[in-house]
C-alpha cells in the first residue's frame, strides 16, 4: 500500500541512509552509492558530496538524481523520490555540521566534522527538487 504524501514526505524527513542512483552513460548500469541527506517536507532536500568524485561528475552530467531510503524493521516501508538538481553550491562547515549531526551522536560530530572537512576535499551541496515520488508500507499485509 502507497504512504499518503503526508506519510512519504515524513518518512523521508526521518534520517534514514538513503542509496543514490544517478545514470552513468550509455552501456553502464546507474552509479548506486548511499549517502546521507536532509530533507524538510513540503522542500527541498539536499546532500553533500566531494566536487571532484565520480557522483558530482555524472549528477551535473544528468541534471538530476534518485534517492532511496528504507525501512526493514519493524516493517518494510520505502519512499524513493527523484527530480531535477535546482541548485549546485560550495559546501560550508555549518552544512557539514548540520548533515553530521543527522547521522552521529553528539559527542562524535566535532570530531568527524573537523577530520572531513581537513580531509574529504572541497565538497558541493546538490539541492534537489522532488518531483515524482514511488512509496510503500507492507505493514497491512
Amino acid at each position: 500500500m502507497a504512504l499518503s504524501h503526508e506519510e512519504r514526505e515524513q518518512f523521508l524527513a526521518e534520517p534514514h541512509i538513503a542509496a543514490l542512483a544517478v545514470d552513468a552513460g550509455t552501456g553502464r548500469a546507474p552509479l548506486t552509492v548511499p549517502i546521507w541527506y536532509s530533507y524538510t517536507p513540503g522542500g527541498d532536500l539536499w546532500v553533500l558530496t566531494g566536487r571532484n568524485s565520480r557522483k558530482h561528475q555524472l549528477i551535473k552530467a544528468a541534471g538530476r538524481f534518485s534517492l532511496l531510503v528504507d525501512q526493514v524493521t519493524p516493517t518494510v516501508r520505502y519512499v524513493s523520490v527523484e527530480g531535477p538538481v535546482v541548485a549546485e553550491t560550495p559546501a560550508t562547515i555549518d552544512q557539514l555540521r548540520e548533515m553530521s549531526a543527522r547521522y552521529l551522536p553528539p559527542e562524535k560530530v566535532e570530531e568527524y566534522v573537523d577530520f572531513s572537512w581537513k580531509n574529504h576535499g572541497e565538497a558541493v551541496v546538490l539541492t534537489l527538487r522532488p518531483e515524482r515520488w514511488v512509496s510503500s508500507d507492507l505493514r497491512s499485509l
